[in-house]
């Protein structure tokens, strides 16, 4: 019998979670994702030392100021890592806006152009490029703009509520990826229960909602399984659109022979009793406001991607210095 994680490509468009070539060179994933504290985690390590040293140098010729040097270097590092990681892969790379943008929406769509115009200086079209921002009200009207006025697509990112979800398919967007893992974190917190049968998992069950509302009503946003605390959280989701898995859990995956069944299709979506709904942007506050999990968990990633957005600032700082 083939791995668990051949059988789950047969259902399934796998993407690798990591900015570590090695990884994906090894894992054979269609695409790639990274965040700032993948980059941030990649930068410390000695083989893509040359990555950020062509950044550094690059900026300085961008702007005068160490500000603008600063900002420069993130994105033209963000780019140096989806280009060499773009070698490796047949699809697409997704590249991540400074989640300190948001709640801004002029200043997300600022830095989203300027990231496809740098992977475009570089021969690289924006067709392979997913522009990944938080699924903030603000961030989803950014993606919004991009898809339509842009022809830019884009990944929803740190989604954890349906709300989120039915936003960014009215949006029009590329891709979602709703966090799996941290939404269980957040169950085994606050509820005292440390393990759940894998159907019942509370981030598998927020996914199989998602995915059967977009494919019983059409709507063309995929649906990308992220943030994964074990195998059977992936299995369990076998024939999402996407599931964006870490090197540690591939090799789980690769070295295990045991049988995945399908568990998601557009076939078992359609016979869902999930009522259609359109949300504004106060009703889509207020829905977000009274999901618990979801406002905690959306904060908190905010602020974690933020931490390390400004621990790779420093690293860069000190090369300028």
């Amino acid at each position: 019998m083939s791995s668990a994680l051949e059988q789950i490509k047969g259902y399934t468009y796998v993407v690798a979670d990591t900015g570590d070539f090695e990884s994906i060179g090894k894992y054979s994933p269609k695409d790639s994702t990274t965040n700032p504290s993948l980059i941030l985690a990649a930068c410390k390590m000695p083989e893509y030392q040359h990555l950020l040293e062509k950044a550094v140098e690059e900026a300085k010729q961008r702007a005068d100021d160490i500000n603008g040097q600063i900002e420069w270097a993130m994105d033209l590092l963000a780019v140096n890592f989806g280009a060499e990681i773009l070698k490796l892969i047949p699809g697409r790379v997704s590249t991540e806006v400074d989640a300190r943008l948001s709640f801004d929406v002029q200043g997300s769509l600022q830095r989203a152009r300027r990231l496809i115009q740098l992977y475009n200086d570089i021969g690289i079209d924006k067709e392979r490029i997913l522009i990944k921002l938080s699924s903030t009200w603000e961030g989803i009207q950014a993606g919004k703009i991009l898809e339509s006025e842009d022809g830019v697509h884009c990944n929803m990112t740190l989604l954890f509520s349906f709300a989120q979800a039915v936003a960014c398919a009215e949006a029009g967007v590329t891709l979602i990826s709703p966090f799996v893992g941290r939404i269980f974190d957040w169950y085994v917190k606050n509820t005292g229960q440390s393990s759940f049968q894998p159907s019942q998992d509370p981030g598998v069950k927020s996914v199989t909602q998602i995915y059967n509302y977009y494919k019983k009503f059409g709507y063309k946003t995929e649906v990308m399984g992220a943030s994964f605390r074990n195998t059977d959280q992936i299995t369990e989701l076998a024939g999402c659109d996407l599931l964006t898995i870490s090197p540690a859990l591939l090799e789980k995956l690769t070295n295990s022979s045991q049988s995945v069944p399908r568990k998601l299709s557009v076939d078992i979506a359609k016979q869902s009793s999930a009522d259609k709904i359109s949300l504004n942007e106060s009703e889509f506050r207020w829905l977000l406001n009274e999901d618990q999990m979801a406002t905690e968990k959306l904060s908190e990633g905010i602020r974690k991607f933020a931490v390390d957005a400004v621990k790779l600032e420093d690293i860069i700082r000190q090369k300028l210095a």
